[in-house]
């Protein structure tokens, strides 16, 4: 733990009395709140997008950082626009996808104290900055078509999950999710199977058909536009 964590940690446990309280709360509230309104004006005119999210570590030189770049390219001339965070890696791969499709090519971007910057093949346009994640992943979700998952770590985890357990519970409609990279992400298929559904029934064995793992970008875009192909593009709130 650095000196800078065990700052933070003292300031948290600090004495602090209720107007001072009330007045950091109240303020914090305002900035969660200008950062929905630009999202959701932003993209509310932008049309049908799909996600795709991943590591920020990923190299160019990396097969995933290829397949994320091929998936976007492919999707963009099927007519969607493509998300990512804005970021390098995956991200970085997927704008540059979308933007050699010729395709709307947006970055959610948010403010850490390292990896993160805004990639070159974000639209200038279409470069929305945040500092809350819990904001971030709204928007992720209510402007999002489908989700395609590549190899990344805790934090794309956390957005996976996030939209499997918004499916799952009805609270958003039930668009395609798909993971691409069979290898990586079949150890975490195993767990999930055989401890969490068949060891301690944590999960339903229907909720294995929430998402679909591939190894292709033809299978990527072929999930997409098989599900898309019985439905009409709708916002998912």
């Amino acid at each position: 733990m650095t000196n800078q964590d065990e700052e933070k940690i003292r300031k948290a446990f600090a004495a602090k009395d209720w107007n001072d309280i009330k007045a950091s709360d109240s303020w914090q509230i305002f900035k969660i709140m200008s950062e929905f309104v630009e999202g959701f004006e932003k993209m509310s005119r932008i049309g049908p997008c799909v996600s795709i999210f991943g590591s920020a570590r990923t190299k160019p030189e990396n097969p995933y950082y290829k397949l994320a770049e091929e998936i976007a390219f492919k999707l963009t001339r099927e007519g969607y626009g493509v998300i990512t965070g804005g970021g390098p890696g995956v991200m970085e791969a997927a704008n540059k996808g979308a933007k050699a499709g010729g395709g709307r090519s947006v970055g959610l971007n948010i403010d850490l104290p390292f990896e993160q910057s805004a990639n070159p093949f974000v639209d200038n346009d279409k470069n929305i900055n945040f500092d809350y994640f819990f904001v971030r992943k709204t928007i992720f979700l209510k402007y999002s078509q489908g989700f395609i998952a590549m190899p990344g770590g805790f934090g794309t985890l956390d957005e996976l999950f996030e939209a499997i357990t918004l499916i799952q519970t009805n609270k958003v409609a039930h668009f395609p999710i798909v993971l691409a990279g069979k290898k990586y992400w079949e150890g975490l298929m195993i767990w999930v199977k055989e401890t969490m559904l068949l060891e301690e029934h944590n999960i339903h064995e229907k909720d294995l058909d929430l998402f679909k793992i591939v190894d292709t970008a033809d299978e990527a875009v072929a999930i997409i536009n098989e599900f898309y192909s019985k439905y009409l593009l709708k916002p998912n709130f």
